[in-house]
Formats: structure tokens, C-alpha cells, sequence
């Protein structure tokens, strides 16, 4: 921007919408606008040509603090009922083998704060987005004025979800203090999570590598199970949750500003080269979670903590062909990601922790954490795989049929569930008295949360040409859902035979029959190149045998 421009610029707009606006810019003065004018301005521009009015406006606003009251509401509601629902429990003594459910709500809170901390360090916190850095970043204003409102989105984003998490769990699921407490707790818990973002964002301001932040996250993610271990060989129960003084809001009311204005005067030292990653990484994240691509969100966030060049290079020394190739190229990538071994080891010892909450050890918590717990932890093995579906460079290489690497994909999900499943289900084996049964089992039922990995990272992009529905988050395939279902549903049905045996409380042989059977079937199924569900399969093979369907279902296929 010059000097001579002009402070009044016309905005002509189309016919059809009446005379000219006039838009009034930064002041022209002998010296720059400010960084605050700019961003007004472009504020304002953007909003005169989006054609949006305050009803509108006005509308989004009421129906998105309409949903989070009805969605926390709901949450209130569940825990409730769980909590209704929970058997009693004996006294636990002291020295007892056992952690109390406030025990099991303190670990739930550190690994929500490790969660919260790892998320704010791949994010940014603070960031600009292509269109702002482009533009933005390169005038010669102060960025403090910028970049105010990218600084304050997390903070208060985080401080939302720490609130409602906290309040859910002492109100819904706790229930032993009053009203009055339990707004405390959350306010409490909504300003602490909003300062570990400030200090993710004061880390930022002094060039430290989201790599590192992330990491320091992970760590105290994965505390969270050390801890609950820690509690229960030392004979940690408390009875309940600390009450939280009314003071300690005060407190953390200082600290929390304090740290705002220190983030503040420091987002002119935010070097360029973080703001244009991090909004990046954010434009990325928000996209996958609006287009509901749980691979395209995994992706942002685990590009954006990985090192930009490595201090040493493996040396592969066990490769000697193109099958130790693909299944060390799949190892290499799941052992140099963090977050993912993180996502194993805490998965792993959900079951465990299940298991020495008198409240929780049952059979129908066993089997709530078997699916779930087991379902993270798939979900962490098949990074390999979904990279090769994203760039198949090893899958077009290496002299290797298309499914014969379907199944060498499994290799590495295969091993490493087995690893989880000893864990797993030797807690409820511990729990059922029958441990060497309950290893059986897990063992034979491993090769289900192998293909279940290959199969969730393999499945088709939704179609995006075709019929769209209209959904909170805009218009979406009509077929999305059964898209996101492919990997899922190979655990849900593959793992009858576990569910029954956890109805049942021990291990029957049949059962132990009846899961190598559906893992042998789940294997083939895994395997195959095919694209289609199931119901597409079968619809196909009726219109083939109908007369004169073969034209119609040659043309059908061209088309796709």
C-alpha cells in the first residue's frame, strides 16, 4: 500500500445489487496503517462480498450454542446413567490391588491435558492461512495486530472442551458434589487448559520446534496410565474429587492473563516460516474434519510434528528382498512416529485399567474397552498403509501382486496387535480367573485387527459427484457413512466370538473354533483389491443373472 492511495475506495457492485458501496480503508496518513486497520479492513471486504446478513449471522450463532448445550446436556445424561449403572463396588482397603473411579477421573484429566498440549504443539497454536500469509506477512505492519484473533482461537477453543470434559466427569459420571462445585471444577479446568495452550503458544513465539511441544504432550499422555499404575501398586484411592477453592479461580484468572500478554507482545518474534506451517496444518486439519477423512486428518497431524531431516539414516540391514522391503518400510514408519506408539501403549492399557476399577470390572466394561481400546489401537498400526494408499510408490515397484501386499500390510498391524492383545486380554483373563483361555483367544483373534487396519486404510474416497445430503457440516455423499464404516465393521462382526465369550465369562472351545474360523474369513476378505461393500457385490451379482442386465452392467462399470 502507498502513500498516495486513496482512504475511500468504491466497491461497484454487480446491477442486480443496487448502487455502489463505499468501503472506507485504513487511514491514509505519513505513516503505515496498523496491523489491527489491515485486518479490519480485509475484514470487512470479505464480509461485503460474502452476501451473508446479520440474521444469518445471528442464526449460525444461536444453532451452535444450541448444539453444544444439547450436546453437553446428553453427555450429562449418559454419565449419568452409567453411573446409575455401575455396581457399587467394595470398599477398597488400603495396599488393595485396585484404583477407585475418582482415581480413574484424575488419569482421564492428565491425559486430556497431554491430548490438549500435543494437539495445540502440531496445530501451531498460532497461524495464518494461505490467502493471510500471502498477503499479510509481507507488509510492513506490526503482526501483533494480525494476528490477535489466530492467538486467542485455540486458547478459548480448548478452554470449551477442557470445561465441559471436567464438568461431564465430576457432575455426570462422579456426581458427588453440588452445583456449585461442579462449575467451579469446570471453570477451573476450562482456564488451566486454556493456559496450556498459551504456553504452547509462548513456545512458538520462541522458535521452539512443534516437534517438541508435541512431544512433551505425548509424554504426558502417556503418563496417564503410569500414573493409574503407580495408584494402584501404592494403594491410591481417593474417595473422591478434590474440592477445588473458590480462590484457586482467582489465581488462575491472573495467571491465564498474565500469560495472554506475554503471548501478545510476543507474536512479532513468531517467525514467518511457523505461521505459514501452522496455518497450513490448521487449513489441512479443518478440512479433513469437515470432508470426515479421519486419513487426511491423521496426516496433518502427524506431518507437522515429524523432523524436517533425520541426524542418521537406517541402514536396512535385514532388507533381501521386495517382501522385507515393504514390511520394513511399513515398521520404519510406525516406529518413528511418536504419537502413534503413544496411541499403543495407552490403548493397551485401558483393558488393564478396566480391570482394577471394582466400578468398571464387568463384563460389559470388558467389552467396551476391548472394541474401543482395540479400535485405537488398530487405528495407530496401519499408518504404513495408509501412506502407500496415499502414494503408492513400494505397492507399484516392487514386483509384488496387488494382493499379496494387502496381506504383507498386515504383517506389521498383525504383530503389533498380537503384542496388544496379550496385554488386553490377559487383563480379563486375570479378571475371568482363566488366563491362558483368554490369551487363546486374543491370539487367534488377531489376524481380525490386522485386516481391519488394511481395510480401513484402503477404502474408496466418498463420491463426491454423486447424491449429496445437507448435514450440520454441509453437504456430504450420500454414501460417506458406509465409506467410514470399511474397518470398523470388520471389528464389529469379526469379534462375535470375543463379545460372546465376555457375555459369557469364560472361553468355550467353540467359541475359540468359531474365532479362527471368522479371523480366517476376515483374512480373505481383507485381502481383495475390490473396492465395493458388500451390498454392491451382491446387488451386481443379481443384475448380472436378471435377462439383459449385461449391457446395463457394462455400462454401470465403464462409468465408475
Amino acid at each position: 500500500m502507498s502513500d498516495d492511495t486513496s482512504p475511500a475506495d468504491e466497491v461497484d457492485e454487480p446491477a442486480d445489487r443496487g448502487a455502489a458501496v463505499v468501503l472506507i480503508g485504513p487511514e491514509a496518513t505519513d505513516a503505515f496503517p496498523t496491523g489491527r486497520s489491515i485486518r479490519r479492513y480485509t475484514a470487512a471486504a470479505t464480509n461485503l462480498r460474502s452476501g451473508a446478513s446479520v440474521g444469518e449471522l445471528l442464526g449460525d450463532v444461536y444453532y451452535v450454542v444450541i448444539t453444544t448445550a444439547i450436546g453437553i446436556g446428553m453427555a450429562l445424561g449418559i454419565a449419568g446413567q452409567l453411573r446409575a449403572s455401575l455396581p457399587a463396588g467394595e470398599q477398597a482397603a488400603a495396599g488393595q490391588s485396585s484404583l477407585s473411579l475418582p482415581g480413574l477421573v484424575v488419569v482421564l484429566v492428565v491425559g486430556l491435558a497431554g491430548v490438549l498440549l500435543s494437539l495445540a504443539g502440531r496445530l501451531g497454536p498460532v497461524g495464518s492461512a494461505a490467502a493471510e500469509a500471502t498477503w499479510w506477512l509481507g507488509l510492513p505492519v506490526d503482526r501483533r495486530g494480525l494476528l490477535r484473533p489466530s492467538a486467542r482461537r485455540l486458547p478459548l477453543l480448548a478452554a470449551v472442551v477442557g470445561g465441559a470434559a471436567v464438568g461431564v466427569l465430576d457432575g455426570g459420571l462422579l456426581g458427588d458434589h453440588h452445583g456449585g462445585q461442579v462449575v467451579v471444577s469446570a471453570v477451573v479446568a476450562a482456564l488451566a487448559s486454556a493456559a496450556l495452550v498459551l504456553a504452547a503458544s509462548l513456545a512458538q513465539a520462541f522458535d521452539v520446534r512443534r516437534g517438541a511441544t508435541s512431544l512433551v504432550g505425548d509424554l504426558v499422555l502417556a503418563a496417564a496410565p503410569v500414573l493409574a499404575v503407580a495408584g494402584v501398586m501404592l494403594g491410591w484411592h481417593p474417595a473422591g474429587l478434590p474440592t477445588v477453592p473458590i480462590w484457586s479461580v482467582a489465581v488462575l484468572v491472573l495467571a491465564v492473563a498474565g500469560l495472554a500478554v506475554v503471548v501478545d507482545r510476543r507474536l512479532d518474534d513468531i517467525p514467518s516460516r511457523s505461521l505459514r506451517v501452522s496455518g497450513s496444518v490448521a487449513s489441512q486439519a479443518a478440512g479433513a474434519v469437515v470432508s470426515m477423512d479421519s486419513r487426511e486428518l491423521g496426516r496433518a497431524l502427524t506431518d507437522s510434528a515429524a523432523a524436517p531431516r533425520r541426524r542418521r539414516s537406517a541402514r536396512f540391514a535385514i532388507v533381501r528382498g521386495p517382501v522385507s522391503a515393504l514390511i520394513s518400510a511399513d515398521a520404519s514408519v510406525l516406529l518413528r512416529s511418536v504419537r502413534h506408539l503413544v496411541q499403543i501403549v495407552v490403548a493397551a492399557l485401558v483393558p488393564v485399567l478396566v480391570g482394577v476399577v471394582p466400578q468398571l470390572a464387568g463384563r460389559l466394561g470388558f467389552a467396551i474397552a476391548l472394541v474401543l481400546a482395540g479400535s485405537v489401537a488398530m487405528t495407530a498400526t496401519g499408518e504404513g498403509a495408509r501412506r502407500a494408499e496415499m502414494a503408492p510408490v513400494l505397492d507399484r515397484l516392487l514386483p509384488i501382486a496387488a494382493r499379496e501386499v494387502r496381506r504383507l500390510r498386515m504383517v506389521v498391524p498383525g504383530v503389533v496387535m498380537l503384542a496388544w492383545s496379550l496385554v488386553a486380554f490377559g487383563a480379563v483373563g486375570a479378571w475371568a480367573g482363566d488366563v491362558t483361555s483368554w490369551l487363546t483367544l486374543g491370539v487367534v483373534s488377531t489376524p481380525v485387527w490386522a485386516g481391519a487396519a488394511v481395510r480401513a486404510a484402503y477404502r474408496p474416497a466418498p463420491d463426491w459427484g454423486g447424491v449429496l445430503v445437507s448435514t450440520p457440516m454441509g453437504a456430504l455423499p450420500a454414501g460417506v457413512t458406509m465409506v467410514l464404516a470399511r474397518g470398523p465393521d470388520v471389528v464389529v462382526l469379526g469379534l462375535v466370538p470375543v463379545l460372546i465369550a465376555v457375555a459369557l465369562g469364560h472361553v468355550p472351545s467353540a467359541v475359540v473354533i468359531a474365532q479362527v474360523v471368522v479371523s480366517a474369513i476376515v483374512f480373505a476378505v481383507c485381502s481383495s483389491t475390490s473396492t465395493k461393500s458388500m451390498m454392491e457385490r451382491m446387488t451386481d451379482a443379481s443384475a448380472t443373472t436378471a435377462p439383459g442386465a449385461a449391457a446395463g452392467t457394462t455400462g454401470t462399470q465403464s462409468r465408475r
